[in-house]
């Protein structure tokens, strides 16, 4: 079989380790190699990878505080028949990583995107965790504030998938308690320093769970939570879930993504599966109930 070599202008999305170095395809290394420029999220971490294998390709950076210029610029370069490799600092680009703003721009242009295959955590997380695979909703990360992240969690409760999301260690364990709370007790995963010295792949019930990452110091290391579709023991001491206020969600968007009331109102209707008309009359009776108390 003749051997491939990197196409001028076009836009490879090179999958990298998320640990283990040796998680890399031959074809990888040869993309990196032969592009003309490596766009990745922090240069430093990417010459580290580059060096491990003997490649000297230049990198520029490309992160989410410079994407949208950056990328104008890489289409540029690709326009003019530069080939660019596309990498994040660990897994698949684009996915919950900057990338999706230059692929975006790059099909626009009708400029050639090829992907190349490799590691993503949740995709391993979710193949380990034991749980189903048939069907599954991955949700990146869930937001970081409690009103958002709570109501994320209650639109997701009837979804008949498993449910895959990251977590950063330090909010794991009021993401396990919320979950248990709104979603009911359900098996779950927690899954982390996948593929390095430390991986660990807990699994249990999300009060298990929530009881054994109650502790700071277990809480370390990128993670990846799975939780599974079917709630358990549903009348046999699975609390019901609390209603996500529609007030504090709308002052959440206001307040963290700079939405105006309407704007925001129709935002968290959205969230909690509710008609904006909905949405607005629970939140006259959520005053209502405030004045009388």
């Amino acid at each position: 079989m003749a051997r491939m070599t990197a196409r001028a202008g076009t836009l490879y999305l090179v999958s990298t380790p998320i640990g283990n170095l040796e998680d890399i395809t031959r074809r990888a290394l040869r993309v990196l190699a032969e592009a003309d420029t490596v766009a990745c999220e922090d240069t430093r971490h990417t010459r580290k990878l580059l060096d491990h294998y003997g490649i000297r390709t230049k990198t520029v950076s490309y992160h989410e505080h410079n994407e949208r210029e950056r990328a104008d610029e890489l289409c540029r370069r690709l326009a003019a028949g530069e080939t660019v490799a596309l990498v994040s600092d660990a897994g698949t680009p684009a996915v919950s990583d900057p990338g999706f703003r230059l692929v975006r721009a790059a099909v626009e242009s009708k400029i050639a995107v090829v992907p190349v295959p490799g590691p993503a955590a949740f995709v391993a997380a979710l193949v380990a965790s034991g749980l189903p695979t048939d069907e599954f909703y991955f949700g990146g990360f869930l937001p970081s504030r409690t009103v958002a992240r709570r109501a994320r969690l209650s639109q997701l409760r009837e979804l008949q998938a498993t449910l895959v999301f990251y977590e950063a260690p330090h909010r794991i364990r009021e993401t396990l308690r919320d979950a248990r709370e709104l979603l009911g007790e359900r098996e779950a995963a927690l899954a982390r320093e996948l593929t390095k010295l430390h991986e660990e792949i807990a699994r249990g019930r999300l009060s298990d769970l929530a009881a054994r990452f109650s502790e700071e110091e277990r809480a370390r290391g990128e993670m990846v939570l799975v939780i599974d579709r079917h709630v358990l023991d549903a009348h046999a001491g699975a609390e019901e879930p609390a209603a996500v206020s529609v007030g504090e969600l709308v002052t959440a968007l206001e307040r963290d993504e700079g939405l105006d009331h309407r704007a925001a109102l129709k935002r968290a209707a959205r969230r909690l599966g509710l008609t904006r008309d909905e949405a607005y009359r629970r939140l006259i009776a959520e005053r209502a109930d405030a004045e009388r108390e």
